[in-house]
């Protein structure tokens, strides 16, 4: 296996596991630092979310942890294993127990619904056609696309497109969940659906979930847990429940990321 070290405990009252570690991880493109010095702990069961301004390294900090970037520096622990220093082999392993939903849906044009939430059951498992076809219609009616089976991606809405790449993420049953802006272009309502879809999939499921989102409305709705990255220091600045963050950080850069929008609607108040 691979290092054996093992990942810190949660420490503070809460009792649940360690599900990731993230410790001194340091993401670099060359000589170019784009982070460094990141810990924090998702513990089993969260919504943890990545959070932080444009630019600051959120997307690329979700591809370190499904292993399609090398830290410069650190370690990436999923429980006690180093996932870090794991072989291609072990990597591969774990992967398995992950479900990814990309920002752009990254649906196959020229397949269906169902031929896309299948797609992994037929790599992956030794089901037969039959077998596959009625879990991918199970996957889709989990996200509330019961009978858009035969439909293609170009046929349904861009809420749907998400839904059904959601619904394909959750189809061999993860451990763990990664979304990257899962609410990049939708409507106001489409997003307030998709947020509520996530947090019945973590009941449901007993996934453990992790987002990346700039979303204020998404990420009051659904986290618990999460990671304030600061473009300017190149670090992480706060971590916790963005409620908490929001009622006691005293950073001026954390309490201008969580407030954004309400000076200029209290100002259009002022004038109503």
């Amino acid at each position: 296996m691979a290092d054996s070290t093992a990942a810190p405990a949660v420490s503070g009252g809460d009792q649940r596991e360690a599900h990731i570690v993230v410790r001194n991880l340091t993401m670099a493109y060359g000589d170019f630092v784009l982070m460094r010095n990141l810990n924090f702990t998702v513990r089993r069961g969260d919504i943890f979310v990545i959070m932080g301004g444009s630019g600051c390294g959120k997307s690329t900090l979700l591809r370190h942890l499904i292993g399609l970037k090398e830290p410069a520096t650190g370690e990436i622990f999923y429980r006690d294993f180093n996932f870090t220093a794991a072989s291609v082999e072990e990597r591969e392993a774990m992967l398995r127990r992950f479900g990814i939903l990309y920002q752009s849906g990254a649906l196959w044009s020229s397949m269906t619904l169902a031929e896309n939430v299948g797609l992994p059951l037929g790599e992956f498992t030794d089901l037969n056609e039959e077998q596959i076809k009625k879990i991918a219609s199970l996957k889709l009616a989990l996200v509330g696309l019961k009978g858009f089976e035969d439909f293609y991606p170009s046929e349904i809405s861009g809420g749907m497109q998400k839904r059904a790449g959601l619904a394909r993420a959750i189809a061999l049953d993860p451990e763990i969940l990664f979304f990257d802006e899962p609410s990049a272009g939708l409507d106001p309502i489409s997003s307030r659906l998709l947020d509520e879809l996530i947090l019945e999939l973590r009941d449901s499921l007993g996934a453990t979930i992790v987002v990346v989102t700039h979303e204020l409305p998404s990420i009051f709705t659904i986290a618990n847990n999460s990671v304030f990255l600061d473009a300017e220091s190149r670090t992480q600045i706060a971590t916790g429940d963005p409620h908490e963050m929001l009622a006691h950080s005293t950073d001026p850069r954390v309490r201008k990321f969580l407030t954004r929008g309400a000076e200029k609607d209290g100002a259009q108040n002022d004038h109503g």
